[in-house]
């Protein structure tokens, strides 16, 4: 069998499946710990990431397209994610000052304070459900890629 045939034949679909899985472990239970503590979910929390890395120089703002992008989301999607978290007073939005059509968002110091109590309960999350997941044979190898080894 050559190495195309491999790919698009039964492991390649095992393979999509397991990372599916460990996908959904990981999200799910980030998610339900985001909540409990925070109440924040996965998607509101990767937005505040990502914009929180934001910087003033060239370049340093993202447009609205680039935060859909980022986070994995429709342009329309990340656009309500937004104005909820604006309602919630995480965000604040403002015209680009060199081309008045273009939105910029950035986290106000509520959502900064926010993320950073949030921080340790997402990277906890996220390590306890990598570690259960490494007790699952097919999901093993995965968590390891994720884990950098």
């Amino acid at each position: 069998m050559s190495g195309a045939e491999q790919v698009t034949g039964r492991g390649f679909a095992q393979g999509w499946c397991a990372l599916s899985a460990l996908h959904g472990r990981i999200e799910a239970r980030v998610e339900r710990e985001l909540q409990a503590a925070h109440a924040l979910s996965v998607r509101e929390y990767s937005l505040l990431d990502v914009l929180s890395r934001q910087h003033p120089g060239e370049g340093g703002h993202l447009r609205m397209g680039e935060v859909a992008e980022a986070v994995v989301l429709s342009q329309s999607a990340t656009t309500r994610l937004v104005s909820r978290l604006e309602d919630r007073g995480l965000l604040a939005r403002y015209l680009c000052p060199t081309d008045r059509r273009g939105i910029y968002t950035d986290v106000s110091a509520a959502g900064l304070e926010l993320l950073a109590q949030a921080r340790p309960t997402n990277d906890g999350a996220l390590a306890a459900a990598l570690a259960d997941a490494a007790l699952v044979p097919e999901l093993a190898p995965l968590v390891e890629v994720v884990r950098g080894g």
